[in-house]
């Protein structure tokens, strides 16, 4: 049951006595969590040291999945839930066919009682429809209880957060069925996490739970995004004004860093959930409110990728994307963008590989061909090289390689004037300016 999720890892590596295996009808994808060199299939800060303790202790990767349903006594169900494409909903509403295929799945294989935990990122009252089809579908004396336990990861500190969480939320049923279900899993998470930080609430509740925290979140970063607009119009400095709204305790530090726009797939795509929800129960006014949170992040990427064509004739070097999930992300938007304006653009990345980044174009611009793409696109092997004979540098992400690169060899490799627009403040403009670059950073009022 794919994309596999790291807190089941992590899991292991805490609860030494639990024995833990993931299933995935991907052989491909299988082979390489169990491969010898540990070239894992996804990256994330962490997770090979985790996976080198407990892999063939009490960690196992199986294609098995009848056996892995047969064997369970709690089954984790963490399946893609993609935004629709097509039907009632496309482009707003969550597709629930992998978690319908997974939920029959169990069902048909389960020939004892199991505890079903939703951690895939799912719409409010999904776990009623899974109820409803492990029941009709059961065998005599199998019962099935079903959990809501959602996720709140940031992608490159994963390990971390589900080491020292600042909670777990575990939603049930409130009989004492779906009570002592919610026991058993609090069991499990006690292990590490200290019980006040474990939090048990109604099913409804934690489904409703993730999209809006991811939604708040995302909502932050649209408010700062649009502050940063206003700053480079009046030349006041983001970075400045984002610190001191921060020092507010009402209002904290994070998550008020401007950047060229959220990505990945999870804010955008539990927003739009929130904005299908609102409508369904006839709240247009909610709907609008979450809607604008979506319309502010790719008002902000259009605006980094305007600024970049207009200062620029023809060659463009953008470097994707900041995590080994690139789907949906800023960074593939802006090549979008370049590619529109008959750009010519590097990608270097050091994490994804060709064939997912080839993938993400493809989905990016479905009106161009990949044999189109591949004419206007190149895939380089390092930054440096990712350089070299560009007129400018886009920095869309933000990998360490970005930071430490020698900006001397840079400026020296470039056709002048060589330029730098750094959409996730993480380089010394003043420094890159001596050296000779034209520098433009996002949310600063300076000019070009």
């Amino acid at each position: 049951m794919a994309p596999v999720k790291v807190t089941k890892i992590c899991c292991t590596l805490k609860c030494p006595h639990i024995r833990v295996t993931i299933v995935d009808l991907n052989q491909a994808r299988i082979d390489a969590w169990n491969s010898p060199d540990y070239k894992l299939p996804i990256y994330e800060p962490g997770l090979e040291e985790v996976v080198r303790q407990a892999r063939g202790r009490n960690l196992f990767f199986s294609t098995d999945v009848d056996k892995g349903i047969q064997e369970a006594d709690l089954i984790f169900v963490s399946v893609n839930t993609p935004t629709k494409k097509s039907g009632v909903g496309a482009g707003f509403s969550a597709d629930l066919t992998y978690v319908e295929s997974a939920t029959r799945r169990i069902a048909a294989v389960a020939n004892s009682s199991k505890i079903v935990v939703e951690k895939s990122t799912v719409p409010c009252r999904t776990a009623e429809s899974m109820r409803t089809i492990l029941e009709a579908n059961s065998k005599p004396g199998t019962r099935f209880d079903i959990l809501s336990n959602p996720e709140f990861l940031a992608e490159g500190t994963a390990i971390s957060d589900l080491l020292r969480p600042d909670r777990v939320l575990i939603g049930s049923l409130q009989t004492p069925e779906g009570k002592d279900a919610c026991a058993s899993l609090s069991d499990v998470y006690a292990n590490w996490v200290p019980r006040d930080r474990i939090l048990t609430v109604g099913l409804w509740s934690s489904e409703l739970t993730k999209l809006a925290a991811n939604a708040m979140l995302a909502q932050r970063i649209s408010s700062v995004n649009a502050l940063s607009a206003i700053c480079e119009a009046t030349g006041a400095n983001i970075e400045e004004v984002s610190h001191a709204i921060g020092y507010d305790s009402r209002i904290g530090p994070k998550f008020l860093r401007a950047s060229v726009g959220f990505g990945g797939s999870c804010f955008q795509k539990d927003i739009l959930n929130l904005v299908y929800l609102s409508e369904s129960l006839h709240l247009p006014q909610v709907a609008a409110y979450w809607r604008q949170v979506v319309e502010m992040n790719e008002y902000q990427k259009s605006r980094f990728s305007k600024t970049v064509v207009d200062t620029l004739f023809n060659t463009i070097t953008g470097k994707a994307a900041d995590t080994g999930d690139t789907r949906e992300s800023a960074a593939i938007s802006l090549v979008r963008d370049f590619l529109s304006e008959r750009a010519y653009v590097t990608i270097f990345d050091p994490k994804v590989e060709e064939a997912q980044i080839w993938q993400d174009l493809s989905e990016a611009c479905p009106s161009m061909t990949l044999e189109a793409i591949k004419k206007q696109v190149t895939i380089a092997p390092s930054a440096l090289d990712a350089c070299k004979q560009k007129e400018a540098v886009v920095i869309a992400t933000e990998w360490k390689e970005f930071k430490e690169i020698n900006w001397e060899t840079v400026y020296a490799q470039m056709t002048k004037p060589a330029f730098v627009f750094d959409g996730r403040l993480i380089l010394d403009a003043e420094k890159l300016r001596k050296i000779g670059f034209t520098v433009k950073v996002i949310g600063r009022g300076d000019r070009l």
